[in-house]
């Protein structure tokens, strides 16, 4: 696309997650509920994002674009990186989510102390992973004029969402 000339808008994101479909957050709870240890990869790092996030912000885009007046800035093109705001490991990552698991009643049988470091050495994969994949935002955040959640509040959300959604076990009769 961006080699025919035409205007375009391509955001670039990393380690998504949401309340739906095959990511992190859900496979971690899914592990927490049937293991009594996790070891989890701690010299990665990254901004995880929230699906809602990523759909919140092009929204924003494309409504720019719909409503753009001469006038106005011009809505964003080109490739821009979209990530929430700050960093973790994927360590880090799974202990916030077992940690608003736990507070929302979600089944955890992990226990914080074992919910363990590890490097990406111990943990392979059939694909390379980089140490370092956070993504500059200043160029986004500059042509929407918005700043970025920060990561930890799109996990929040999410695993207040999927506890939400869980089937409540009925009462007993005494």
């Amino acid at each position: 696309m961006a080699a025919s000339g035409c205007r375009h808008l391509i955001l670039r994101t990393s380690w998504v997650f949401a309340a739906h479909g095959s990511n992190f957050v859900r496979t971690i709870l899914r592990l927490a509920a049937e293991r009594d240890e996790l070891r989890i990869v701690a010299d990665q790092v990254g901004a995880p994002t929230s699906a809602g996030l990523i759909a919140d912000v092009t929204t924003q885009c494309v409504t720019r674009l719909v409503a753009h007046h001469p006038d106005r800035p011009p809505p964003p093109a080109g490739l821009h990186h979209l990530a929430a705001g700050g960093e973790t490991s994927w360590h880090g990552f799974a202990t916030l989510v077992l940690d608003e698991a736990r507070r929302h009643g979600l089944p955890v049988r992990v226990p914080p102390a074992a919910v363990l470091p590890i490097p990406a050495t111990h943990y392979p994969t059939p694909a390379r992973r980089p140490a370092n994949s956070r993504l500059d935002t200043s160029r986004l955040r500059t042509a929407l004029g918005i700043e970025l959640p920060d990561w930890q509040e799109g996990v929040r959300d999410v695993v207040a969402a999927l506890a939400s959604a869980r089937p409540v076990a009925p009462a007993t009769g005494t």
